[in-house]
């Protein structure tokens, strides 16, 4: 039986967020018409990730560049976001940032986005630190966890370089974050600063941003391979480990 708008809200009241900036990264697993109505009666504002991978380019060649989809507002999230990113998308009150790549949308979130440029993917998540914001992950584990890549660049670790399509042209965009695959091994970390409830069957969980930060960059500093998968394919952490 899925859960209803009195559940999820019921729970969300239970983790306390109704004074709190709240980035949610949500599965399918709950309904995102229930779980968006629920957020806005219980938080003071959300963000939520709308990435859009078709803008991406691999290469300059002139056959990737035809190919790529210029980013404009209303440019759909990429659906392995989840359902969730897109309904908030298009949602009457809801704004978005203009990140090529790493776009987020929110409703009562104006300067949390406003502070994303090109050049600084990461500002949304600082800020939300700085005004002590919470993550929430409905029933997703920490590799959807963006924040965590954000710890990563605050311990010094490699970014990346990405090039993506404008209805300007092709524009630069630095400090793009590496693979998540290794993010769970995480979640022992943070047991003692996660909030957790249950909602038929789906765990919704609220970190504090400050404390998860801390905890990555602490983990970070001690093992500078923390984090990474095994996968020896994998080019991003190779290129993390050998460079």
């Amino acid at each position: 039986m899925p859960a209803s708008f009195s559940d999820a809200k019921s729970a969300l009241t239970d983790l306390g967020l109704r004074k709190r900036l709240v980035l949610v990264h949500a599965s399918d697993a709950l309904d995102a018409q229930t779980l968006l109505a629920a957020l806005l009666e219980t938080t003071r504002g959300i963000i939520t990730p709308t990435f859009t991978y078709r803008s991406a380019l691999e290469t300059n060649s002139p056959k990737d560049i035809a190919q790529a989809e210029a980013f404009h507002p209303d440019l759909p999230a990429d659906g392995s976001l989840g359902k969730f990113s897109e309904l908030l998308r298009r949602h009457p009150k809801a704004k978005r940032s203009a990140h090529p790549l790493l776009s987020f949308a929110g409703i009562n979130a104006d300067a949390v986005l406003h502070t994303q440029t090109t050049h600084d993917p990461f500002a949304p998540i600082s800020l939300l630190a700085e005004q002590d914001g919470v993550v929430l992950l409905a029933g997703s584990d920490q590799r959807v966890n963006f924040s965590i890549h954000y710890g990563e660049k605050l311990a010094g670790r490699m970014q990346f370089i990405r090039w993506a399509k404008m209805q300007s042209g092709i524009v630069e965009c630095p400090h793009c974050p590496g693979d998540a695959e290794g993010f769970n091994i995480l979640a022992p970390f943070l047991e003692k600063f996660v909030h957790r409830v249950d909602v038929m069957g789906v765990y919704l969980q609220a970190i504090p941003l400050n404390d998860l930060l801390q905890v990555v960059v602490k983990i970070i500093h001690e093992d500078p391979y923390a984090l990474l998968c095994g996968r020896a394919d994998c080019e991003r952490c190779e290129a993390v480990r050998w460079g």
